[in-house]
């Protein structure tokens, strides 16, 4: 079933749904991890999951005559793989990241075509990490920018090949969603400039929008309110972080480029232990979420990488 087909359901019936993203586990590790993630949140039937993507990054190690080696290092296996994976046990519907930076148009066609083998349908399409947070290379002959993957999609969902091969249409072509930015994308000279570009994605072939996480929940509506201002009218979806750690405080700000309100701040300055941020940041998920779902999203999307049982303390208290 298509993401968009359950969020539109859930718009039908005024119902909110459940739904996570999660990151792939290191390489020495094992899938198993990512199914622990997994059962912990499935009794709230999770509607999708999403499955980040992390591109080859470079790395420099010191030889012994005091030189540094170039070394090209994959971390984490791909979303196509572990997507599989999640379908084939769960059955559940999986949402696979694919992006931009680090991959070539020729290595994103070939992703695209296994993941329709896969019986796979749905895509979060996003241009990727900024090389200013991680030290990886990105092709010269890649996507710069989301709307070239879009467009990639676009053709492979006509049955258009990079080489000129062309087919017959995919039976079920790709259904994909794209980001949003309540505080605006890091790099967008302002929130106006950035809705301008989002509206093409939409535009492009974009079903719905998830948004970058948020502690404000009158951010996300002020956000939403400017989007539909400027004509863009498919569902918006919440992505919501509960804040676990002492060291998130600045972390999460300088990382993601996402404001802490100082109600918030104020409460965790407060806190000695982790254990007393991870329960304020419960309570906080909590709050939120009611507000929201309140306000009449369809979907609740919880970022669950490093949060996992702090997702499964909200969604019990709300779904």
């Amino acid at each position: 079933m298509k993401v968009i087909d359950y969020i539109q359901h859930a718009i039908a019936t005024n119902t909110t749904h459940f739904s996570f993203e999660l990151l792939p586990p290191r390489k020495g590790n094992s899938i198993y991890k990512v199914f622990a993630t997994i059962d912990q949140l499935k009794e709230f039937d999770p509607k999708y999951v999403n499955i980040t993507s992390h591109c080859d990054e470079v790395i420099f190690t010191p030889s012994p005559d005091g030189s540094f080696q170039k070394k090209i290092t994959n971390k984490r296996p791909g979303s196509v793989a572990v997507a599989a994976a999640i379908q084939s046990k769960y059955k559940i519907t999986v949402v696979p990241h694919v992006i931009c930076q680090g991959f070539t148009p020729e290595e994103t066609e070939n992703a695209l075509i296994d993941l329709n083998f896969l019986d796979i349908q749905n895509l979060l399409l996003l241009r990727g990490d900024s090389s200013k947070r991680h030290d990886f290379s990105v092709s010269e002959k890649g996507h710069q920018h989301t709307n070239e993957l879009i467009e990639q999609v676009n053709q492979i969902n006509r049955g258009e090949y990079l080489d000129g091969t062309r087919t017959e249409a995919f039976e079920t072509p790709f259904s994909f969603g794209v980001a949003g930015y309540p505080e605006k994308h890091e790099e967008a000279p302002n929130l106006d400039s950035d809705i301008y570009y989002l509206k093409q994605k939409v535009d492009a072939g974009a079903e719905y929008i998830v948004t970058q996480m948020f502690f404000d929940n009158q951010k996300f509506f002020a956000f939403e309110e400017k989007i539909r201002a400027a004509g863009i009218t498919v569902p918006l979806i919440p992505g919501i972080k509960p804040i676990t750690s002492l060291t998130q405080l600045n972390l999460l700000p300088q990382v993601f480029k996402v404001d802490i309100p100082e109600a918030l701040a104020a409460e965790v300055r407060k806190c000695t232990t982790n254990a007393a941020v991870k329960e304020l940041g419960i309570e906080w998920g909590i709050q939120q979420s009611k507000e929201l779902i309140q306000h009449g999203v369809p979907s609740l999307h919880f970022y669950s990488y490093m949060a996992t049982p702090s997702v499964r303390a909200i969604a019990k208290e709300v779904f």
